[in-house]
């Protein structure tokens, strides 16, 4: 059995770039990018008021969504699932969640405190955040790779998916998942456990 073990490949998560992703979530100027991706530095207000930067998930392991406070259809599950993930994790201090407003014109920050306070959002631990529409829309399409473009004509209108991104502390997109599928949260956070054994290595 040991000699199986030491023989047994080590499962490790893949780096997605932009070229592997869906077309249709992914910026038209960033499409055929094959390496070097990363989450861009960002400035957004969560649900206290507190300015957020990538300084709060600085060599930390997250998970990332895109959502919005009055949305009735997928994002209460979605809600729920990363209720989850902040239950299962509360004790680890390298796990993080963050959910961005798609909406951030009506999500203002007392909204988003209202929203955190029905949903039981730990602050220590997962940040509603709201801002700048033209950041929120660039850090969706050209960084997160997870929302599709409008197509109204609006250039900043999007329409948010049921993707949560796993995140490692290089700032690189390791997973997506289907933020609405019980099994895919599973799946989530057999992943956070194993890029959690990545760094012990």
């Amino acid at each position: 059995m040991l000699f199986y073990n030491i023989l047994s490949p080590v499962k490790t998560l893949p780096i997605y770039q932009p070229a592997e992703v869906n077309y249709e979530l992914v910026d038209s100027t960033i499409q055929y990018q094959k390496k070097y991706h990363r989450i861009a530095d960002f400035s957004l207000l969560n649900q206290n008021g507190d300015t957020i930067t990538q300084e709060f998930y600085k060599d930390k392991i997250y998970v990332a969504d895109f959502f919005f406070t009055s949305c009735q259809t997928i994002c209460p599950i979605m809600t729920d699932h990363m209720h989850d993930i902040q239950k299962q994790t509360i004790t680890d201090p390298d796990i993080l969640l963050l959910s961005h407003s798609v909406t951030p014109e009506i999500d203002s920050v007392a909204q988003l405190k209202q929203y955190a306070k029905k949903n039981l959002v730990n602050s220590s631990k997962w940040n509603l955040v709201t801002g700048d529409k033209k950041q929120i829309y660039k850090l969706a399409r050209k960084s997160y790779l997870a929302v599709k473009d409008a197509g109204n004509g609006d250039p900043f209108d999007m329409i948010h998916t049921e993707n949560f991104m796993l995140i490692d502390k290089k700032q690189q997109i390791r997973g997506f998942y289907d933020g609405t599928d019980s099994k895919e949260i599973e799946r989530l956070l057999e992943d956070i456990k194993v890029l959690k054994a990545s760094y012990k290595n």
